[in-house]
């Protein structure tokens, strides 16, 4: 059965309230703050409609509604504001992004660090398997008389680098050389095609054995193996300044969900290619004794490559408006590092790019 507008306008103010106040709000609130053309009477029986279809309910018999899970789905996929982002709020994605940022482990961590500062919410990131992203070129620089550093670019424009122990009779024309021939022989291949036992190691020479064996090492921490289990979580304390979780029994249920991350990789995971995934209430239900929550994730990609999925995970009544669109500049923001990474454009620029929203 569908909604008629008016009541879709009640459902948005309830929704609305609640997730400002976190308190059951009445028909007389409802017409004082939101709806003053409507009276009471008319709002009372529409509350008490909706009530019958699911998507509110009264704590108490003297109390106001509060929203049920099915109420913040309708909310999110109908009724919700869009939201712009404050001027303070570009400000601090850009403190966070304004300096080149070379690794995809930084992206991730500083994706996750902002997310939490801006929504004041527990904040997720997950790597995505990358192992398609195309080996570009490999450099290796003599930093002291005993060490080197490889470093590898992809066709993500993000460089992995790791330190390579050479001799004290290694010199810059060595390293050049080994770079140049490394680049001839990786170059063009995906880090996939080259994990996989190939033809490529029996063209590696013997003088260049050492580098090959660091270039593997930093490419098998790009495979979907080894960064399965790697889920990056920021501000888990903020779980318990969240009204829903002074029940201690709901805050041990929440914090227990974060400790143990691995249980988050089916719900994180974003398989229907979606750009946004919002999953409230029992759409996050992966086992028994789930604690009620919602978690919303964007994915990002560098140059056409998803690189992974970041949001939030918090209490069911949460701001959706701003965390999405929080999560939606923080993507254009990423898509735009490889290419500009440290170069950004001045506040006016900000501020279209947000309106574009």
């Amino acid at each position: 059965m569908g909604l008629s507008g008016r009541k879709e306008k009640i459902l948005q103010a309830v929704v609305d309230s609640y997730i400002n106040s976190c308190e059951p709000i009445s028909s007389a609130e409802i017409k004082e703050q939101h709806l003053p053309a409507l009276s009471t009477a008319t709002i009372r029986n529409e509350l008490a409609a909706l009530e019958e279809m699911g998507y509110l309910v009264q704590p108490h018999t003297s109390a106001g509604r509060i929203p049920t899970a099915e109420a913040y789905r309708l909310y999110v996929e109908r009724l919700m504001p869009k939201r712009k982002l404050t001027r303070s709020e570009l400000k601090t994605v850009k403190r966070y992004f304004n300096r080149k940022i070379t690794e995809l482990d930084d992206i991730l961590k500083n994706t996750a660090k902002v997310i939490s500062e801006i929504t004041n919410l527990t904040s997720v990131a997950y790597a995505q398997d990358i192992s398609d992203a195309m080996i570009q070129n490999i450099r290796i620089v003599k930093v002291t008389d005993t060490t080197a550093l490889v470093i590898i670019v992809t066709s993500l424009g993000i460089l992995k680098d790791a330190t390579l122990s050479v001799g004290a009779n290694v010199d810059d024309a060595y390293c050049n050389t080994a770079a140049q021939f490394m680049t001839s022989v990786f170059a063009e291949h995906t880090i996939n095609q080259v994990l996989k036992p190939n033809a490529l190691i029996k063209k590696v020479k013997k003088e260049y054995e050492q580098v090959f064996k660091t270039v593997l090492k930093v490419l098998r921490s790009y495979s979907h193996e080894e960064m399965i289990s790697d889920i990056v979580l920021e501000g888990s304390a903020k779980i318990l300044e969240q009204p829903e979780y002074a029940n201690l029994q709901k805050a041990k249920a929440m914090l227990e969900l974060l400790d143990a991350k691995e249980e988050l990789v089916p719900v994180l995971k974003n398989n229907d290619d979606m750009n946004l995934s919002i999953k409230i209430g029992r759409d996050n239900e992966i086992r028994d004794g789930m604690p009620e929550c919602a978690i919303v994730t964007a994915s990002y990609s560098v140059n056409g490559i998803n690189i992974g999925q970041a949001g939030v995970i918090g209490p069911i009544r949460m701001d959706y408006p701003k965390v999405i669109s929080v999560l939606d500049y923080i993507g254009k923001t990423i898509n735009m590092l490889p290419e500009h990474a440290g170069e950004y454009a001045d506040e006016g620029d900000d501020e279209r790019q947000n309106d574009g929203q």
